[in-house]
């Protein structure tokens, strides 16, 4: 196998040898073979325009007349490597790295050129790259972050930080590496060796200093003169310890609050310094001792002391406190709790401010009984409240009606003192819940409201009563001592000792008989026997029953007892009575109840048809001079649009009729028909101002009947064609007319006629 050994440097030279088989100690030399090597130089980066001239191939077989072609196979061959075919050189086309490979297998063979026939066996030979010192160290990571505790003791490992170096290591000193720190003393060291970093500094604190560059360096060639280097950055942080105990940085603190304060407020906070973090700055405050109006405790967040108020505040009965407040570690480290106290103290002082206050009762709730049927007026109780601030301001009292709808109390604004305004009725309500408000007098703003509990105490004023309507019956055929009802009572009232009635009859009664079983029920039992509904259907048996309260109340309930026919084992099969034919004929009685109801007939038709004979007509106006409302009926039918001459509605036409000549009701008018003025009103408001016309005129008429009545008018409006068709207040525009024709109209213008008709011109009609 042969070998060529290259430097990788530039322009150095390659060694080619010829390494032989040993065999026995002797170094044997191949007999078919004669391949000559020469000493050839190989140049390591090549810059110019030919190839660098690597080596020389030689055959025994090559006599140098040019029979003789080389080829070169293997890695490289071709295009790594090129060979002469005639001579056998060997030359290189870039640079050889031994970090991209090491070692080259290439073969040769011998061939003739004119054949191409092998004039010797194909031979494997290796050339083998020799490193130089061309690449530096290199780090994983430009810049490491790491940690170490603080106080932590000299030699502590923090971080291990290693370089890689592309050099062969093992051959020469190239790839062995020396770590070295460039900055980061005095507080760290590394071990040059492996590159771990070591703490070199005792006490560090991360209270005064927290992060830390270091500067590591990573060299070759043993870290001799002329070697590689590379460098990288770590960054080292001093975690926490809990080494600092909480301090107060003020021993006394003073907090303010009201006497109104609500139970469980804060009213102030406190706060101690810890440098540490995380958990170990974490604290809790107690209160040294204990309080009974006050409490601390600790806010999770803000590390602050909260101090809340357990009990109600007062003003007027202490408004100065002090206590101790003691903070401390919720986590201690065992290695710094010697000869150090990590607690802390603090004095506190609250100081409570007077506030105006509302109102405060004496008691919350009142609970007040009374006796129904107390009269309107009478004591129910009395609630107290007072100011409770140092001024004890008057106070007033009142009742909240909208708990107290029915008005059934009252209370005395000064001294609280609770009547009813009317009976109280516990059948109706037991309870009675009213709210009553105390007012300050100087601040009405300041209320306070007590729920007043009323219960109504019973009276024995109820009556007992049937428990239920009863369908009692009694057969024809019973028996005496037969138990026909068994009855009992109900009462609304409510005895402490409970109901006791007593029930009772008329003793003297022949028919039936009570048995009272003194369990608040009672037997009806027959006194005698054999019924009868042809003599009696019906039995109405009073019944006294007795309550055994104070005053004893009793009542009568009627039983109505039916008398029916019933089988024989006393099933009811019939209640109706018996309908008997009359064996005798109608009794008298009987005859002149029948005459009298004939004769009252006859006299009511006879009556009736005088009525009707007799009635007749009465005149319209009785007297001349007694002119008032009349309805007057005429039967005429008018002659519709063609008559113009008879009506005439320019009254209606125009609204704005003058005052004075406006007709009395109760005297025939002077003139009448008054003038009428036309007034040319358009868009429809003459009817608008017409109806507000007449409205006005009702309204203000002093002769108006003074009850509702209904007036009708009838206008027409402007801009009709065939003018007015009425005779309301027309206007004559000739001299007097004449109306004698009145009187041949028949007697039903009798009244008309004599109104108008033979009137001297003095006189006033």
């Amino acid at each position: 196998i042969y070998y060529v050994y290259c430097l990788e440097i530039l322009y150095t030279s390659c060694l080619s040898f010829i390494i032989y088989l040993e065999s026995d100690g002797k170094i044997l030399q191949r007999s078919k073979r004669g391949w000559m090597w020469n000493q050839f130089f190989l140049l390591e980066e090549y810059t110019g325009n030919d190839h660098q001239y690597v080596g020389k191939l030689h055959s025994n077989m090559d006599k140098g007349d040019g029979n003789v072609k080389y080829i070169l196979t293997g890695d490289g061959a071709g295009t790594l490597f090129l060979i002469d075919e005639k001579s056998g050189d060997i030359h290189a086309t870039k640079r050889l790295d031994r970090e991209e490979k090491a070692m080259y297998t290439l073969n040769a063979k011998v061939l003739d050129r004119n054949t191409n026939a092998e004039l010797e066996p194909d031979t494997e030979f290796n050339i083998k790259i020799h490193d130089i010192n061309d690449n530096a160290p290199k780090f994983a990571k430009e810049i490491y972050f790491a940690s170490v505790p603080e106080m932590s003791e000299v030699g502590t490992s923090v971080v291990t930080v290693t370089a890689t170096d592309a050099d062969d290591q093992t051959y020469g000193n190239s790839a062995k590496l020396v770590y070295s720190i460039l900055q980061g003393q005095p507080y760290f060291s590394v071990d040059s060796e492996n590159g771990t970093i070591k703490t070199a500094l005792p006490g560090m604190d991360r209270e005064v200093k927290e992060n830390y560059q270091v500067v590591i360096q990573a060299k070759d060639m043993a870290g001799q003169m002329g070697g590689l280097s590379g460098t990288t950055t770590v960054s080292i942080t001093l975690s926490d310890v809990n080494d600092s105990p909480p301090r107060f940085a003020n021993h006394s603190f003073r907090v303010t609050a009201v006497e109104s304060t609500v139970i469980g407020a804060a009213i102030g906070r406190i706060k101690a310094d810890d440098p540490d973090v995380g958990r170990n700055a974490e604290m809790e405050y107690t209160i040294v001792g204990g309080h009974d109006i006050f409490n601390i405790i600790t806010d999770q967040i803000t590390q602050e002391g909260v101090i809340i108020i357990k009990k109600p505040l007062d003003y007027e009965t202490k408004r100065d406190y002090e206590f101790r407040v003691e903070v401390k570690n919720t986590y201690l480290d065992a290695r710094f709790i010697h000869g150090l106290q990590f607690k802390d103290y603090a004095t506190v002082k609250v100081t409570v401010e007077d506030v105006d206050e509302p109102p405060i009762f004496t008691r919350n709730p009142y609970i007040i009984e009374v006796h129904e049927d107390t009269a309107a007026g009478s004591f129910v109780g009395v609630v107290s409240a007072r100011d409770p601030d140092a001024d004890n301001k008057p106070v007033k009292y009142s009742i909240d009606r909208h708990t107290d709808l029915e008005r059934l109390f009252n209370i005395d604004s000064v001294n609280g003192t609770i009547t009813t305004l009317k009976a109280l009725d516990r059948e109706t309500s037991k309870w009675h819940n009213i709210s009553v408000v105390a007012t300050e007098i100087n601040n009405p703003r300041q209320t306070t409201r007590v729920p007043v509990f009323i219960k109504v105490l019973d009276v024995n004023d109820n009556a007992p009563e049937f428990a239920m309507s009863y369908d009692t019956f009694v057969c024809e055929n019973v028996k005496a001592g037969q138990l026909i009802q068994t009855i009992s009572a109900v009462d609304t009232d409510e005895p402490l000792v409970g109901h006791k009635f007593v029930f009772s009859i008329s003793p003297t009664n022949p028919n039936f008989t009570i048995d009272d079983r003194e369990d608040n029920t009672a037997n009806i039992l027959t006194r005698r026997g054999g019924f009868s509904r042809r003599e009696m259907s019906m039995y109405l048996l009073p019944v006294v029953i007795s309550d055994n309260g104070y005053p004893i109340q009793s009542s009568t309930s009627t039983l109505i007892v039916r008398v029916c026919a019933c089988d024989s084992r006393g099933n009811m099969q019939s209640c109706n009575p018996e309908v008997l034919p009359f064996s005798d004929g109608l009794t008298t009685g009987a005859l002149v109840a029948i005459l009298l109801c004939v004769i009252i007939l006859l006299m009511i038709v006879v009556l009736f048809a005088a009525l009707r004979r007799q009635r007749k007509k009465e005149p319209l106006i009785i007297s001349k001079e007694d002119v008032r409302d009349n309805v007057v009926s005429y039967n005429d039918e008018g002659g519709g649009e063609e008559d113009t001459q008879a009506f005439d509605i320019g009254t209606l036409r125009n609204p704005e009729v003058m005052d004075a000549n406006k007709l009395r009701r109760d005297i025939i008018p002077e003139m009448l028909f008054p003038f009428r003025r036309t007034s040319p009103i358009k868009d429809n408001t003459d009817v608008r101002d017409f109806i507000n016309g007449r409205l006005q005129e009702n309204d203000s008429d002093p002769t108006a009947p003074p009850y509702d009545s209904l007036a009708t008018y009838a206008y027409e409006g402007t801009g009709s064609l065939a003018e007015s068709l009425s005779s309301l207040e027309s206007a004559a525009t000739e001299g007097d007319q004449e109306y004698d024709y009145l009187s041949n109209w028949g007697p039903q213008f009798k009244k008309l006629a004599e109104m108008y008709i033979g009137k001297s011109p003095g006189r006033e009609t």
